[in-house]
């Protein structure tokens, strides 16, 4: 019998182990499951001044919503002054403004991106950085708007600098000792899928780094991570050597939820192209289509794409590949909250799926049983 997402968050919550890896599905709920497990482990009304104070968090997460914080402003009248804004709260406080982290977050942005020339500049308070490429002579150009996977990389520079100095702090045993008393209620940090936009170079560095930080933990402190990336999946699995702590997250038909152990890495148990092909080819053959459907068709393409030697994942849609690839494969955002969603597709859309996966079966030699 399935369960909701917070009674997977209970699950995980009882498991007691050190470190919880969690693979699944975009659309599945991973984030959804995030802030259902944040509620379980420190619910709103325990503390009145939650989103001031440090000092009572019992758990830290990066999620979308993290992401969220960061805006542009993109100087639309002139197109000069382009700025990320930064809409504090009390993790970016205590890492800018009470730990004078700025110039770790800079490092450990520059390291992720193999680019020390390109430097975050931040104003006083903290609210807004500007980013520059600074080339040693008169050709420095100020006030640039980097790309998706640099600010993804950015972001995560701030909450992996935070993350360091946490396990610092508490892998000291006696609280009198620590630097500060303001860590000594975390027990637990959640990690949902902080891999949007990266390419497989800065993913795989942001796995091993990841997995040295926690290695270093010796404290009481406890790991969730989620993601929907293999590769990410199999380098955290491999560094951490998790073992009986691996799982997949799959979402039922009557919408409700299964958490099952995942024994190896992706390659060894997750059977993953005929995973997405039993999911949607169940999809179709019961008219129960819905929108994130076209996900995992493009998971698919992707995949069968890297496998066969493409370039791109379109360069295996039918005629008219930018139409299909542009105006459908394309209108679903990762980001997008499901619970917002209006999970209906129409019966064109509909009839776009069996188009593209009948398509793809047919001319990408996947195996078929014979009739």
């Amino acid at each position: 019998m399935g369960k909701n997402l917070d009674e997977i968050a209970k699950q995980l919550k009882g498991c007691g182990k050190k470190v919880q890896l969690i693979y699944a599905f975009n659309g599945t709920g991973k984030t959804r499951l995030s802030r259902a497990f944040k509620e379980l482990v420190a619910p709103k009304n325990e503390s009145e001044d939650e989103e001031t104070d440090l000092s009572g968090k019992k758990i830290l997460y990066y999620n979308a919503f993290t992401e969220d914080l960061f805006y542009w402003d993109n100087d639309l009248e002139n197109d000069i002054n382009l700025k990320l804004r930064i809409h504090p709260n009390v993790f970016t406080n205590w890492v800018f403004l009470e730990q004078g982290q700025e110039r770790n977050v800079i490092s450990n942005f520059q390291t992720y991106i193999n680019n020390t020339a390109l430097t975050p500049k931040f104003n006083e308070e903290f609210s807004e950085v500007t980013f520059s490429l600074q080339r040693g002579n008169d050709q420095d150009t100020e006030n640039i708007k980097i790309s998706k996977g640099e600010e993804s990389n950015f972001v995560w520079s701030i909450f992996y600098s935070l993350l360091e100095q946490v396990v610092e702090v508490l892998n000291i045993p006696e609280e009198s000792d620590r630097e500060t008393d303001k860590l000594n209620k975390l027990e637990y940090i959640f990690i949902d899928d902080p891999v949007t936009s990266l390419d497989d170079n800065h993913l795989i560095q942001m796995a091993v780094n990841l997995s040295g930080v926690i290695r270093k933990s010796e404290s009481d402190l406890k790991f969730v991570i989620t993601t929907h990336s293999p590769l990410f999946y199999n380098v955290l699995y491999n560094e951490l050597n998790i073992r009986k702590n691996g799982y997949m997250l799959e979402k039922n038909e009557d919408g409700s939820y299964a958490l099952n152990t995942k024994f190896g890495d992706s390659n060894k148990s997750f059977s993953y192209h005929h995973h997405l092909i039993g999911v949607i080819k169940q999809a179709i053959e019961e008219n129960k289509i819905e929108k994130y459907h076209f996900t995992l068709l493009r998971n698919l393409y992707e995949k069968a794409a890297n496998f066969l030697g493409y370039d791109k994942w379109s360069d295996l849609l039918p005629d008219d590949k930018e139409v299909y690839a542009q105006r459908v494969m394309n209108f679903y955002s990762h980001r997008t909250l499901l619970n917002e969603e209006v999970k209906e597709p129409t019966e064109a859309e509909k009839q776009t799926v069996k188009l593209l996966f009948n398509h793809l079966i047919d001319n990408a030699k996947f195996w078929k049983e014979s009739d």
